[in-house]
């Protein structure tokens, strides 16, 4: 799933005026105006600084979803909109800025933890929510800011209703989706950034090892749970974390490749489908994790 990192503006709020000019016009021209006129009140009424953003808030960014914000328009959620906060938390750290990249490490981390805790199912999700936060700007840090917020927003269209299931949930619900949510967060957290296995093979292995412990937790708990499908399923993450080791302890790239083969295989979403369906969860794969298993 794509990361973008909206920045947090070190100004305030702008002021916001709205202005209405009637000329002699027409009787239907003239409510036209007055509707685009209060709905630009209306608009300007809901403009919030990014800084009062609260955990479960609706918005739209004003402009670009990407780059520096310092106002967006906080809507009742039931209304169509393009994000909503679905955690947030403190950086740590003193009067001197981090840097971005070290910023955007930590937000990626922790974010996808708020949100897990927020919307459990990520399946469950609109087609096109994504993960984003609004982090502070080197400015901003200087004047004290070290919140971060989290957002499932959308890059195109809109989405209606809030995200909030977190209480929709049965213990055997979540303890699946905490177990499954870990071995992917934990696959793509570790990717390599380079597709030279070969020349990266350290640190493929280091991703594969990874995978098998995040793998070999979930089985474990997956033993707790009654269910046919659920079993099978546990039979396969069972073989899949014995492929994971073996691609982690390869003792040369050939070796790695015939494990990794296996292994990725082995967690295809879809395996999950029949589980997920006795436990009464979304059972639509992501599209663009079916694209990803299917290629």
């Amino acid at each position: 799933m794509m990361t973008r990192a909206p920045y947090r503006s070190p100004r305030g709020p702008a002021a916001v005026a709205a202005l209405l000019a009637l000329a002699a016009v027409g009787c239907s021209e003239a409510a036209e105006v007055v509707d685009d006129a209060k709905d630009g009140a209306r608009k300007a009424a809901r403009q919030r600084s990014v800084f009062s953003l609260d955990v479960g808030d609706c918005y739209n960014p004003n402009g670009k979803a990407e780059g520096e914000a310092y106002l967006v328009e906080v809507v009742p959620c039931e209304e169509a909109h393009q994000g909503e906060v679905v955690g947030e938390f403190a950086v740590e750290g003193g009067p001197k800025h981090p840097g971005d990249e070290k910023i955007v490490g930590i937000a990626d981390e922790r974010c996808a933890a708020e949100a897990q805790r927020y919307a459990p199912d990520t399946w469950a999700l609109p087609a096109g929510v994504g993960l984003s936060h609004y982090t502070p700007t080197r400015e901003s840090w200087a004047t004290g800011d070290r919140a971060v917020s989290c957002t499932y927003t959308v890059e195109k269209g809109t989405f209606k209703g809030s995200l909030n299931t977190a209480k929709s949930f049965e213990p055997d619900q979540l303890t699946f989706l905490k177990g499954s949510n870990a071995v992917y967060e934990t696959l793509w957290a570790h990717q390599p950034v380079t597709d030279d296995v070969e020349g990266a093979l350290k640190d493929y292995k280091a991703q594969a090892e990874a995978v098998a412990a995040a793998l070999g937790t979930h089985v474990e708990d997956l033993g707790g749970i009654d269910g046919t499908e659920v079993g099978q399923l546990r039979a396969t993450l069972t073989k899949a974390a014995g492929q994971w080791e073996k691609a982690a302890n390869a003792p040369d790239a050939d070796a790695f490749y015939l494990a990794y083969d296996q292994a990725f295989t082995l967690i295809d979403p879809g395996e999950t489908v029949a589980a997920r369906k006795e436990l009464g969860l979304a059972t639509t794969v992501p599209a663009e994790d079916a694209e990803v298993w299917a290629s």
